[in-house]
């Protein structure tokens, strides 16, 4: 079972996320709430320091603003980070891990600080998993 609250903020089935600008608005599908809430310390995500959800690709939705979405890869090129063109924040990206997962950031959903949600787990993202096998 995920988090259902943080702060004075009820996580609904449908939460809307978006970007500081408005831009770029999605809908999750977080019937548990906020599940595995991590943060992750490869390169990248030490930079961006989101705290991140992660949900099943097909339960995130771009409902506005997919033109100004930008990608970003490196390394392997299998994760996909996006962030918005206009104001640059991270809003969501489809695991290197699990490419049928995204990770998203907390910190867009509507009416949530992720600062409430205490101590996070911190993913070995500088010895990501991928790397170690075979």
């Amino acid at each position: 079972m995920g988090i259902k609250q943080i702060g004075e903020t009820i996580i609904a089935p449908r939460h809307r996320a978006s970007c500081h600008c408005g831009a770029v608005v999605l809908e999750l599908e977080l019937p548990d709430g906020i599940e595995r809430p991590i943060r992750c310390d490869c390169s990248l995500c030490r930079r961006k320091g989101a705290i991140m959800g992660a949900i099943p690709v097909h339960r995130l939705h771009v409902v506005q603003g997919q033109e100004v979405l930008r990608l970003y890869q490196f390394h392997s090129h299998t994760a996909k980070h996006y962030f918005c063109s206009v104001c640059g924040v991270y809003t969501h990206h489809q695991r290197r891990s699990d490419p049928t997962e995204c990770g998203y950031n907390i910190g867009c959903l509507d009416g949530v600080n992720p600062f409430e949600l205490g101590d996070v787990p911190v993913a070995n993202g500088t010895h990501h998993p991928s790397d170690l096998k075979g």
